[in-house]
């Protein structure tokens, strides 16, 4: 880009995303570099507006050099530009990280004694904290009253990850994975104009997410294809939308969705064991993972040599039907989400397959995606038909994971919308065949 259009203080290109990247001063801020370029690498115009205190840990230099655009802490730079206001005002996003307890207070309080406060007065735009603090200072009353002020201001704050601090220190206050803040901004970002709204918050919201593995023995498993990307999609939607979210996941070599409790599992007793744990506390269910149908009967202790045996079947036992058992034990106003999986065959087409599953097990949404092939597993994008046991049906057109995600939350949302009024949830189905 020519640097007469790099010149200013505002976010210059108008085709790409606008994204500020708020900076402030603590130790986790060599992290943001990182979360810097996942934005610029996808094509986001990204303007950093560090606090003075983190250019201590990360130079202006470094920022410049790698968003492209001017770097300032002070509204009394560029002043005929009017940067506080013009920042926020032209951002798609204002992402923290990391977001201090001194950065959150200062928010809170509508405080505007640097460039970054400021900004953060002005946005007009979703607006997303990622903290990252000593545990002692994230507990501590004052903080939890300045993030419960933020949030009831619209904004999101996600929770911290657990895990090792500056020095020998451990326990929540973690900054999450650099990949995963991005792609929760990206998250946001892919409402577009519908802006996210915390219409779950109160909300526990759990999603099981991957694909289980059945091992023959130490070395091989019966497995599928299945990612863990759609799963975690609509985990890190729920999280932008205020719910307190448990991921399930099955063999998911992805971060951790940031602002969410994962549970790692591999097989499906192991998922199953634990979605049973989890789903009493949940107001959402959504079982995105591929779970096994079947595992084999005789698993082996030791690697099955090939010079031990000529090939032979081997067999399979059916695994529990964790989907049925939430159904036959769902508490009242519980919304279930199930997934279908489909490729067709001789028995009719993905729809028809889809179908026959709903009318087994009438969960609340059925989720119908086409697999195979660059379809469904291991890619960025997907498609699906959302059906319901009243004969409804949702086209939800080839997009993001992301943008996926939340079109089938707009769906549970209306649900839960619906069942606030102390309606049992099993008297807002049409009745079906008993679920086998």
């Amino acid at each position: 880009m020519p640097d007469a259009e790099r010149s200013g203080t505002g976010l210059s290109d108008p085709r790409r995303p606008r994204v500020v990247l708020g900076v402030a001063g603590g130790i986790a801020a060599y992290k943001a570099v990182e979360v810097l370029r996942r934005f610029t690498e996808s094509g986001h115009e990204v303007r950093v507006v560090p606090t003075p205190s983190a250019l201590r840990f990360v130079g202006a230099t470094t920022w410049a050099a790698l968003s492209g655009n001017p770097v300032t802490t002070d509204v009394w730079d560029d002043a005929d530009e009017v940067a506080h206001v013009r920042i926020g005002r032209e951002a798609d996003l204002v992402l923290v990280a990391p977001a201090t307890a001194d950065l959150m207070a200062r928010a809170a309080a509508g405080r505007a004694d640097d460039l970054l406060t400021g900004t953060l007065l002005t946005a007009t735009c979703p607006v997303v904290y990622a903290p990252a603090m000593h545990t002692e200072m994230w507990q501590h009353p004052a903080t939890r009253a300045n993030v419960a002020t933020l949030r009831a201001r619209g904004a999101v704050v996600v929770e911290p990850a657990v895990g090792r601090l500056t020095g020998a220190d451990s326990g929540p206050g973690r900054l999450p994975e650099p990949a995963e803040i991005a792609a929760l901004g990206m998250a946001v970002l892919a409402r577009g104009a519908a802006g996210v709204r915390p219409d779950l918050a109160g909300r526990h919201v759990l999603v099981t997410a991957g694909g289980t593995r059945e091992y023959l023995d130490p070395v091989r498993f019966l497995g599928n294809a299945s990612s863990g990307r759609q799963g975690y999609a609509v985990a890190r939607a729920a999280v932008v939308r205020g719910a307190s979210v448990t991921v399930v996941a099955a063999n998911v070599a992805l971060p951790e969705v940031a602002g969410a409790r994962t549970i790692p599992v591999t097989s499906a007793a192991q998922l199953r064991d634990r979605v049973h744990e989890v789903a009493p506390s949940a107001d959402v269910v959504v079982m995105a993972a591929a779970v096994a149908d079947f595992r084999p009967g005789a698993p082996q202790a030791y690697k099955i040599k090939k010079e031990s045996a000529a090939p032979g079947s081997i067999p399979l036992v059916a695994n529990p039907d964790v989907l049925a058992e939430l159904l036959a034990n769902r508490r009242p106003r519980q919304v279930l989400v199930g997934f279908a999986a489909e490729t067709g065959g001789p028995g009719g087409g993905v729809l028809d397959h889809a179908r026959a599953k709903l009318a087994r097990k009438p969960v609340d949404l059925l989720v119908v995606n086409e697999v195979g092939a660059g379809l469904g597993f291991e890619v960025e994008h997907n498609a699906a038909v959302v059906l319901d046991p009243r004969g409804g049906e949702t086209a939800i057109e080839h997009t993001s994971k992301d943008l996926l995600a939340h079109r089938i939350l707009d769906l549970v949302v209306g649900l839960t919308a619906d069942r606030t009024d102390g309606t049992p949830a099993e008297a807002l189905r049409v009745p079906l065949a008993a679920p086998r």
